[in-house]
């Protein structure tokens, strides 16, 4: 918004003298706006709405969980040992994102770059584990068909393996890019909401692991 003086020759009275044009001063207001801030608050916004689905998800599984129509149960079919290690490597890639967080910080491209590589290699690796525990159950015969639990069950642990996969090209996409330009403002940014995603489905899983898994095996 800008505020004009009045014009040379512009009289308030019969009395005012003319303004000369060099005296005109224009005064124009500074909104100056991260362009930051309204990144975050719309990635919070949709880490709320996936925060819905998986409530969703969880409620479902809670209501027909135990529902095995006549079929295998989950202390029939999940191997601890393996769901163990893949949580685990999820765990240790939310670590391994936080170091990379602290290189960035420090300017460090090449040590961000380096644990943003860990980073993934952990992520590919628990989903080589789910991948494994799928392929597993459906050569048991225990396909999302086969009751209402192992549908839940499917539905649950696939969408939060979708979200890994996608976390992952993300990250991949991101390091194309702080090669090619540098630990720039905007990467910086861009990090930081895949840091936020990434924990966020940390903290799923935590869920996950005790709701599914551990209670399912376990009573």
């Amino acid at each position: 918004m800008s505020i004009q003086a009045p014009q040379a020759g512009a009289h308030a009275g019969p009395l005012a003298e003319p303004v000369a044009p060099e005296d005109i001063v224009f005064y124009t207001a500074d909104h100056h706006v991260d362009p930051g801030s309204g990144t975050l608050l719309g990635f919070w916004v949709y880490l709320m709405s996936d925060c819905l689905i998986f409530a969703v998800l969880f409620a479902t599984y809670g209501v027909v969980g135990r529902n095995y129509a006549a079929g295998p149960g989950p202390a029939d079919l999940f191997d601890l040992n393996l769901v163990a290690l893949s949580t685990a490597m999820l765990l240790f890639s939310s670590i391994t994102y936080g170091f990379a967080m602290l290189s960035m910080a420090r300017g460090a491209k090449g040590l961000t770059l380096l644990w943003l590589a860990v980073t993934g290699l952990f992520g590919l690796g628990f989903l080589g584990c789910t991948a494994y525990e799928f392929n597993h159950l459906i050569h048991e015969g225990a396909v999302p068909s086969r009751s209402a639990f192992l549908s839940a069950f499917f539905t649950l642990v696939g969408t939060h393996a979708l979200h890994v996969a996608f976390g992952a090209v993300w990250l991949v996409v991101l390091m194309v890019q702080v090669v090619q330009r540098g630990l720039v403002p905007e990467n910086q940014r861009r990090l930081m909401c895949l840091s936020l995603f990434w924990h966020f489905l940390d903290v799923i899983w935590i869920g996950v692991f005790t709701f599914v898994y551990l209670m399912g095996v376990l009573r």
